[in-house]
């Protein structure tokens, strides 16, 4: 086993790599494994704390917020199926979501006059005024949990390029 300084969770860690040694397979460093669980953990904590401010601020839970958003963005209405890759859940969830939205009055669903296969989601004015109510408090938390920690623009940009490349690359099949 090569020696490693760090908390239990570091030495586990450690000990895993060093399983993964066995077997000859390919790895991350111990460094990048660490990267990667710190990534993990803020994303948790960060979708838990927008989610928390905006429940207990708006009783809107960040899915819905995410669906207003998408649909203000596109200028009020989109179909089920780019609703759906856009807040990235499967149609089924996503048309539950959705149902639960329009009991709400939140959303309205519509049928496609071209094409009878086709529904639309569409943002309703009650859905708009609280999206404008709740985009505030949504955008202080970004702001003290992300943009403020963020140094400044052009780390922005590095952050969004690795991002980016994440996301290319998890989207490609494995080798």
């Amino acid at each position: 086993m090569r020696p490693f300084s760090g908390s239990i969770h570091s030495r586990k860690l450690a000990d895993a790599i060093d399983t993964l040694d066995l077997v000859a397979q390919p790895h991350p460093s111990p460094s990048r494994l660490s990267a990667w669980r710190a990534f993990l953990g803020a994303h948790a904590a960060v979708i838990e704390t927008l989610d928390s401010e905006l429940r207990s601020t708006h009783s809107l839970p960040l899915t819905w917020y995410d669906v207003l958003v998408q649909l203000s963005e596109a200028d009020g209405r989109l179909r089920m199926s780019e609703l759906a890759n856009a807040v990235l859940l499967t149609g089924y969830n996503c048309t539950r979501l959705v149902d639960r939205m329009v009991t709400a009055g939140l959303v309205d669903r519509r049928p496609d006059p071209d094409d009878a296969r086709v529904r639309w989601a569409v943002l309703t004015e009650s859905g708009h005024n609280l999206l404008h109510c709740a985009a505030p408090t949504h955008m202080q938390g970004i702001q003290r949990l992300f943009a403020g920690i963020v140094e400044d623009d052009a780390e922005a940009d590095r952050l969004t390029a690795r991002f980016t490349a994440m996301g290319d690359a998890a989207r490609q099949p494995p080798p």
